[in-house]
């Protein structure tokens, strides 16, 4: 990919039209009648939350979830308008703050609850709620036996709007159900007993990426759907029946192109020092832009379409690779850190591979100061 002249030496392209391909694909898993709520916390998975939401927005997408009452705030100073939920943990000191930009609080516990009640006007409209119910994960969550009492404390109609129940799922994309299938069970008995005692929630949600594909019990009249509509799988032997596609790559640019001799080093501590005359090519990204230290000496980069070896220390701002084997190789010349070139592919799997980790982690490390670009394509009207 040449890299356009107005772009700094380091980015990411995120392909919006990749994005459709893949919000389409959770959609063909759901019944007509499930709705979604979108997940882009964490910046949207590093991805850029402001234009990943605006870009689903476009494509029908009117429910969005997030971490942080932070996160929800920056998302309704950048204008987005719709239904945002906030998943994480919430302070009383911070229900001001989600009150005034219209955020939907998930009540993990009686005090939060509590508290909320306290701080909303008396005159308002009751203010809407998602409670959620700890069925296995061990987090945050009520106990099944608090809900009844819960929601009797809320004073439910008058100051508070039970929206949503929901739940969240410990070990979906595990190959064994057992587990699963008993979380899906006891959270199904919760929501039957709330409902004999008249508590009808429009929404009711479990159901992550993978319990869309492989739990079709857990979708209930919600999903949330995260990792999967950035493009990857938790569930390896579900790649052949549901195509995702990776919607982000990572560039950055040969710096300089140096050839040391046998027996020099590369970078710090001398990890590696050369057997023989070897070309190394100089890439001004480093651990402050998320590519991990963990990759020193065992991660590789494409290059005119072949794999580079990275050599030494990956440095703050700095990698070196050995592009012996690219004579072609130049200063100025694109560097795909996950992407395409050619026959070659680097994923974010196969450097979370690479590092012992998942690639959520590798996409949400992916730092502030690596500028995301959007592709120029436009993205396809809503099924």
């Amino acid at each position: 990919m040449p890299i356009p002249s107005r772009y700094p030496p380091t980015f990411v392209d995120i392909d919006l039209n990749a994005l459709a391909h893949n919000l389409r694909q959770v959609r063909h898993c759901l019944q007509p009648s499930c709705d979604i709520l979108a997940i882009v916390k964490a910046n949207a998975y590093g991805h850029g939350a402001f234009e990943i939401t605006r870009a689903l927005h476009r494509l029908g997408v009117r429910r969005f979830g997030v971490a942080t009452v932070e996160e929800g705030t920056e998302l309704r100073c950048a204008g987005i308008v719709d239904q945002i939920l906030v998943l994480g943990a919430v302070l009383p000191g911070q229900l001001p703050d989600l009150i005034a930009h219209g955020l939907t609080p998930v009540i993990y516990d009686l005090p939060l609850m509590q508290e909320l009640v306290k701080v909303l006007p008396p005159s308002a409209k009751p203010y809407p709620i998602h409670i959620k119910i700890d069925t296995g994960m061990g987090r945050l969550g009520l106990a099944p036996e608090q809900v009844t009492m819960g929601l009797h404390v809320a004073d439910l109609g008058r100051t508070l709007s039970l929206e949503g129940i929901m739940t969240h799922m410990a070990d979906a994309d595990n190959s064994d159900h057992q587990f699963t299938a008993a979380q899906i069970a006891r959270f199904r008995s919760i929501v039957d007993q709330l409902t004999l005692k008249g508590f009808r929630p429009p929404r009711i949600h479990m159901a992550n990426s993978a319990g869309i594909l492989v739990h079709p019990s857990a979708h209930f009249s919600m999903v949330r759907p995260g990792i999967m509509l950035y493009g990857y799988h938790t569930l390896s032997h579900r790649r052949e029946h549901v195509a995702l596609q990776p919607i982000l790559s990572w560039y950055t640019t040969i710096a300089a192109i140096r050839t040391i001799a046998e027996g020099d080093g590369v970078s710090y501590n001398r990890t590696f020092t050369a057997t023989k005359p070897t070309r190394i090519a100089v890439l001004p990204v480093g651990y402050a832009d998320g590519y991990s230290r963990l990759l020193s000496n065992k991660g590789s980069v494409l290059i005119g379409g072949r794999r580079a070896p990275v050599v030494g220390r990956v440095c703050m701002d700095m990698v070196m690779v050995d592009v012996t084997e690219i004579p072609q190789a130049r200063s100025g010349d694109s560097v795909a850190l996950i992407g395409q070139q050619g026959a070659e592919r680097i994923t974010a799997e196969d450097i979370a591979d690479a590092i012992g980790s998942i690639s959520y982690e590798v996409l949400c490390s992916i730092g502030p100061r690596v500028l995301r670009c959007y592709s120029s394509g436009s993205v396809p009207d809503p099924p």
